[in-house]
């Protein structure tokens, strides 16, 4: 029963006899792989629907919502044998964003309607029992793929179009039934695709309520987080309970130059795959900030799964991770973040396959300096004993602490400070400190892959960050006294190079040396 496109009584160009073609995506960890979706219609004594191309549970099941659906719309399923495949057929296929292809390419496989323009779009979306298109996951990454694809537009769900809408250059076509989406392919009705409001996004979603203005005292570790901040550095605080750890952790996003149209739009996309974007708002324009309970899992921080999905360390892509109370964590958990703090990246491997997944975050550390917290607290008794502290310590392995460039203490504050009516450093302040210092390192790594200063490769630190006589003494001194490791000492050198450009200095002096061998001294008094 094959006849020409051409004779074709549905006519539809990418019809040829009873057989259909739609395209569609499939989403493997944040990326969206294309999916042809063919649809063979053919007459047979027992009609029957078979789905083949490795189809999750998901995917299986849509064979039952796509027929009431159908007919809940107004259409008639085939009594017909249904051959529906999947191509390409090795690519797993879950989530139930297949329906509405699927359904589509029933109908017009069966001759019910007539769609000419099909080719030139991307078809994705759930449907409910009644033919309503309900929400996917994952659709910002689909409509970037829809575009390298060069395909006119995508047709989404309503709920899913402003989303979609955030990628510029493609129409996105906003359904609200299977109805509408016949219609829009049939030339019935007209729709008018949703347009791109990036700026708008900004203006409203970017703005932040904290501010560090609201912090007393604590002027040092403001200090160190604006270091921090402006070379990208990891930093670890140590304090008493109620110190103000938490409350400097949660204000660094505030301080973090905006994000970039193209840093927004990499980290939404993960939101996205693991639907956990803002109920009405499409786009990230803050800089996210993740603080995990200390039971989280392996998998809960790096990502895993049997069909991997990012985890806390990619959720906080261009921002924060924040790991409070650190040797609550299960050490082999924390152990896992030595690749992704090196490399920047995370990749999941299974027998089959394996996805990678960006993770380039900032991480804060906060932790008590015994078990009570009140070590070395004037104003409290510590009953810790050694072995009870050694044990609480040890719970933080030293690679890791290596691998964090500043070790800040973060003291009680005092009466004083806290009934003062001055304002301290507000978040402005420090905002323009971080901007200048990073705008100093953009034209600096301009045309290579670093960005920052805490990114610089060994080579690198030697072109950047040259010393004087009387620093490299000091240097030297510093690494044979305290048993600095190599990477401690690049860390160093890092560290300063970005004391310097806070200071808009051309080259690294021996105070900004001196104050970045400072913050490394933490370590070593607890840890050694």
């Amino acid at each position: 029963m094959t006849t020409n496109p051409s004779n074709s009584p549905h006519g539809s160009g990418r019809l040829s006899g009873m057989l259909a073609k739609l395209n569609t995506y499939s989403l493997v960890g944040i990326r969206a792989r294309p999916v042809e979706v063919e649809v063979d219609v053919s007459p047979r004594a027992l009609p029957k629907t078979i789905l083949v191309g490795l189809p999750e549970a998901a995917v299986r099941e849509s064979t039952h919502r796509v027929e009431r659906a159908i007919v809940n719309s107004g259409f008639k399923k085939p009594a017909d044998r249904i051959v529906i495949n999947l191509a390409p057929a090795e690519l797993p296929k879950q989530a139930a964003s297949f329906d509405l292809p699927i359904s589509l390419g029933i109908l017009l496989g069966s001759g019910q309607i007539h769609a000419p323009n099909l080719d030139e779009y991307a078809v994705v979306g759930e449907l409910a029992l009644e033919g309503k298109t309900r929400s996917a996951k994952g659709i910002l990454s689909m409509a970037l793929a829809a575009k390298q694809q060069n395909l006119k537009g995508i047709v989404v769900p309503s709920e899913n179009a402003h989303e979609a809408a955030v990628v510029s250059g493609i129409d996105v076509i906003p359904v609200d039934s299977l109805s509408q989406a016949v219609a829009f392919f049939s030339n019935q009705i007209e729709l008018e695709p949703t347009p791109t409001c990036l700026e708008q996004l900004f203006e409203e979603y970017s703005h932040y309520e904290a501010d560090f203005a609201d912090i007393r005292g604590q002027e040092l570790a403001k200090r160190a987080i604006t270091i921090a901040a402006a070379g990208a550095h990891n930093i670890l605080m140590l304090g008493p309970p109620g110190s103000g750890k938490t409350m400097l952790a949660k204000r660094v996003p505030t301080v973090l130059p905006q994000l970039t149209p193209e840093e927004s739009i990499e980290t939404t996309r993960i939101y996205s795959a693991v639907g956990r974007l803002p109920a009405g708002q499409p786009l990230l324009a803050q800089r996210p900030f993740r603080s995990p309970h200390q039971t989280i899992s392996q998998a809960g921080l790096v990502g895993g799964g049997s069909q991997p999905a990012p985890g806390e360390i990619s959720l906080a892509h261009n921002g924060v991770l924040f790991l409070d109370e650190l040797p609550e964590f299960n050490r082999r958990t924390l152990e896992v973040l030595r690749q992704p703090l090196e490399d920047r990246i995370v990749t999941i491997s299974r027998a089959l396959s394996s996805t990678t997944f960006p993770a380039d975050f900032m991480l804060i550390a906060a932790l008590n300096p015994c078990p009570c917290g009140y070590r070395n607290d004037p104003r409290r008794h510590c009953n810790c004993t050694s072995p009870q502290i050694e044990r609480y310590m040890g719970k933080i392995s030293g690679p890791l602490v290596d691998r964090i460039d500043i070790h800040v203490e973060v003291p009680a504050t005092d009466f004083e400070e806290l009934s003062s009516k001055t304002t301290g450093t507000s978040s402005e302040e420090i905002r323009d400190w971080v901007t200048a210092a990073r705008k100093v390192q953009h034209d600096r790594f301009s045309g290579t892959s670093v960005r920052y200063n805490a990114q610089m490769s060994s080579k690198q630190i030697r072109t950047y960050c040259p010393l004087d006589r009387s620093s490299l003494q000091l240097l030297k001194m510093s690494v044979n006294e305290l048993g600095l490791s190599a990477r401690a000492h690049d860390k160093v050198l890092r560290l300063a190079r970005t004391i310097a450009d806070i200071d808009a200095a051309d080259d690294i002096q021996s105070h900004h040396l001196a104050e970045a061998i400072n913050y490394r001294l933490l370590d070593r008094d607890l840890w050694n």
